[in-house]
């Protein structure tokens, strides 16, 4: 069955990573669905514009004309799911999901604004966490930085409470770089949050949780241990992390996730403290894909085509990230330029590794 689907942001990190998680799905020899992908970006630089079916170019999130132009695609190529590649899209999307749905008949595949508005935001997943008593990561605004260091002590991290990445991240370990660091932060455009420095080498975790559309149950679940370059995972240890497994799901419920739902913590005295609650897809949804839970593919199946779930045991893998490249005929590049739309790019990979 084909079903036409569309990955925003499709040259970032986690568009990219959902177009490959698409094709690996339309790869599989049980597959359940061929997913025709149609990628959405606002540069015609993005890789995945060109490892599509579809590559169209598209306004910017904060474009009056964005959500009218994804509604047009949608309409033009009967589209059944959206994909969210971006955090820029998130709350965007989000906020119009009931819309665009009542207009095209695509979903789009996300949480509510709500949901979406508080795992964007460090010191609101803070304090959901605190009230719901869940092991965290102790945070504070920067207004009560002095108390904070009393009660934690250096170091301390800073960091904005709507970024992603390494972007504005700060270790620091007097008051003096604390007081540069928020000062940066702000300087930046951003409202920075401190937060606990948990000491846990070669501890942190990620962990991936999709619930079924009622989100009365957990469709899958699955962590991986991960050193960090950038901001972003390097190398992945994918194993049954049961404790940190659980420790997410019961965040997911209780959250009453109904999308994409990664979860970040590391393990403290035998306790996984959870940092950040991120409320879509995760640029590591590949390596989980290629171990056997494949989450796009989990959840357009469980939202959209009512498919009943059943997966096998995912692989214990070790996943070595490196750099790659793909190559654009410069034709295809000055007709996506010039057109906002390009078919059949004639991009290519070369097997040379």
């Amino acid at each position: 069955m084909k079903v036409s689907v569309i990955v925003t942001a499709a040259g970032s990190v986690v568009g990219e990573g959902i177009i490959k998680c698409l094709k690996l799905a339309n790869a599989a020899k049980s597959k359940h669905a061929n997913y025709e992908i149609i990628a959405l970006e606002m540069s015609p630089l993005g890789a995945g514009l060109y490892r599509a079916d579809r590559g169209i170019l598209v306004p910017s999130p904060e474009s009056p004309n964005f959500v009218d132009k994804v509604i047009e695609i949608c309409k033009g190529y009967s589209v059944k799911a959206i994909f969210v590649g971006s955090d820029e899209e998130l709350m965007a999307l989000a906020v119009e999901a009931e819309r665009i749905e009542d207009e095209s008949g695509a979903r789009v595949i996300t949480n509510s604004s709500e949901i979406v508005s508080t795992g964007k935001d460090k010191w609101k997943t803070y304090e959901f966490l605190k009230k719901e008593n869940f092991p965290r990561a102790e945070s504070a605004l920067p207004d009560n930085r002095n108390e904070f260091v009393r009660m934690f002590g250096f170091p301390v991290i800073v960091k904005p409470r709507e970024g992603h990445g390494s972007e504005q991240f700060h270790i620091v370990n007097n008051e003096e770089e604390l007081n540069q660091a928020v000062a940066s932060i702000e300087r930046a455009g951003m409202r920075a949050v401190l937060q606990e420095y948990l000491d846990a080498k070669d501890a942190e975790f990620t962990t991936g949780i999709v619930l079924n559309k009622g989100g009365t149950s957990v469709l899958s679940s699955i962590s991986m241990r991960r050193i960090l370059k950038h901001g972003q995972t390097y190398k992945a240890f994918v194993q049954d992390y049961s404790t940190v497994r659980k420790s997410a799901e019961e965040v997911a419920m209780k959250l009453g996730s109904r999308g994409p739902l990664n979860i970040q913590s590391r393990i403290v005295g035998g306790e996984p403290k959870i940092f950040e609650i991120n409320p879509r897809f995760s640029a590591s949804c590949p390596i989980r894909a290629a171990s056997g839970v494949n989450e796009p593919d989990i959840i357009i199946r469980d939202q959209v085509l009512g498919e009943k779930i059943e997966l096998e045991p995912y692989r214990e893998i070790v996943c070595l990230r490196y750099w790659n490249e793909v190559y654009v005929p410069y034709d295809s590049f000055l007709k996506l330029s010039d057109n906002q739309k390009i078919e059949d790019s004639g991009s290519f990979i070369p097997d040379y590794f």
